[in-house]
């Protein structure tokens, strides 16, 4: 049996998981790592800690497999970056992950100086500390010797895919794909290549930066000492991207939202860059067989972190599964609002400095209402992105939904009923890991073609807008509110 072995390296875990020739899957294993966040707004994760886990997971995994791994798919959390040394491979700092909002001021001063324009226009991204650009500027100028060693080549750089990538070939290769070269804010993705004047821009020099390839092509073979199986690696795509690929989002015009530490919205507008007016990004949705097809997006840096938050740091849940029950139980929240600003505000707002409240308590609100009304925050970033994109003249009259959160039934009518848009939810709602397999399937020959892939996709429930359009634009206002006065400190 020809298998798929897929690897998701994601925000807050490592998951692997194995796949037939017709993509069902035949044995998994996830593993969660350690969050740093060293100062407010700060948030790293040890590159090591990343490694060992998806060492882990993968070998896990591999206990199953009874026939051959035609290709192996990495996927991975976006703009995360990571400088490492090439003979040795050890990393110069951490990985400082995309959440993280040090670089905030670089990005004011660089935007004050008018470069965003040229930005947008090069990359189809804002000048944000979300992106990698400004990342390895803060590591390059902030650890003691690392501008020297990189301008002399001693070191290599790349986001979690390329590092990844390096490690399980032995220090071979240092690649990336086309997808996660476009969230670095050094790829101009009109002429598919690093981009000079964005490299001096923010002083990176080329020397770090990995080669760019298609989404599917021939990455090197895995080291069996690395993780347990020597195999071509066959394709690499950012988080999102292959989560479009999972849902078979093939088509010009067709939308997903994925539901993981974030949410993020991404329509496939095919061979067109479309500039947005309303601030969302237009990046590349996949690269294969030298054909570049395009995206725009929205992203959302809280979703299911929020969840996380009301069990973690509130600990007014045990387990993220409750809040469907309890949502359900309070009705829709009115007046109270959670603004999960923890790490800024993404599309379309881009202010990297607001933090997140909850709004309008009363004695009698407690933990269902903060619980209810973090669902609906949710939610209302979602139609705020998608309102936008429609705005753009990208209108999705069905969007299809993944990620962990999706499982809230709850969650997904009101989410159809804020976006009056319909919501379908597939059988499988892994759409990450399962876009990492198909991509490399379709390189190694388990695949023809992406029509193979879409004949795959299953739809489990759809869910219909109902609620009145007086109720609904009564709640985006006052959604629309809290959010002004989170921008405005309160």
């Amino acid at each position: 049996m020809r298998c798929l072995l897929a690897i998701d390296q994601g925000t807050s875990s490592s998951r692997t998981v194995l796949f037939d020739g017709e993509a069902n899957p035949l044995a998994s294993a996830q593993q969660e790592f350690r969050q740093i966040y060293p100062q407010p707004g700060w948030v790293e994760h040890d590159p090591e800690d990343i490694w060992r886990s998806v060492q882990d997971v993968t070998r896990d995994c591999l206990q199953s497999l009874t026939g051959d791994i035609a290709g192996i798919g990495i996927t991975n959390q976006r703009e995360t970056t990571i400088i490492w040394d090439r003979r040795t491979g050890e990393c110069v700092y951490n990985a400082i992950v995309w959440q993280d909002r040090r670089t905030a001021d670089h990005c004011e001063r660089l935007r004050s100086e008018g470069a965003e324009p040229m930005v947008i226009e090069k990359t189809g991204l804002r000048l944000d500390p979300y992106f990698s650009a400004t990342k390895i500027a803060w590591i390059l100028d902030n650890v003691a010797g690392v501008r020297e060693r990189a301008s002399s080549g001693q070191l290599a750089c790349g986001t979690v895919d390329t590092f990844l990538l390096w490690r399980m070939t032995g220090g071979n290769v240092h690649a990336t794909d086309a997808t996660n070269a476009s969230r670095t804010m050094l790829f101009n993705i009109h002429s598919q290549e690093w981009d000079e004047e964005l490299l001096r821009l923010f002083d990176v020099p080329r020397e770090l930066l990995p080669e760019v390839r298609d989404s599917a092509a021939e990455f090197g073979v895995s080291d069996e000492t690395a993780i347990g199986v020597a195999a071509p690696v066959t394709g690499i795509a950012g988080d999102q991207q292959a989560a479009l690929m999972g849902q078979a989002g093939f088509d010009e015009g067709m939308t997903k939202s994925t539901y993981g530490t974030g949410c993020f919205v991404i329509a496939n507008t095919g061979d067109r860059a479309v500039p947005s007016r309303n601030r969302l990004l237009t990046t590349v949705a996949s690269r294969i067989g030298g054909k570049v097809t395009y995206g725009l997006e929205g992203s959302v840096f809280v979703a299911g972190s929020a969840v996380q938050w009301l069990r973690d740091e509130l600990g007014i849940i045990a387990h993220a599964p409750e809040t469907e029950d309890i949502a359900a139980m309070t009705g829709i929240v009115d007046d109270v609002h959670v603004v999960p600003a923890f790490a800024g505000l993404g599309a379309p707002y881009w202010d990297a400095h607001a933090r997140g409240a909850i709004l309008g308590l009363t004695r009698g609100s407690g933990r269902n209402e903060i619980v209810t009304a973090t669902l609906q925050a949710i939610a209302y970033q979602t139609h705020d992105l998608v309102e936008a994109m429609s705005d753009d003249g990208i209108m999705p009259s069905l969007i299809r939904v993944d990620g962990g959160m999706v499982a809230n039934d709850w969650f997904l009518q009101f989410l159809a009923d804020i976006l009056g848009v319909v919501v379908e939810r597939p059988v499988n709602v892994e759409s990450t890991v399962l876009g990492a397999a198909c991509i490399a399937g379709l390189q190694s020959g388990v695949f023809g073609s992406a029509s193979d892939i879409a004949k795959i996709w299953r739809r489990e429930r759809l869910f219909e807008p109902a609620m009145d359009e007086d109720r609904r634009q009564s709640l985006l206002a006052g959604w629309a509110r809290a959010v002004d006065r989170v921008r405005q400190g309160g």
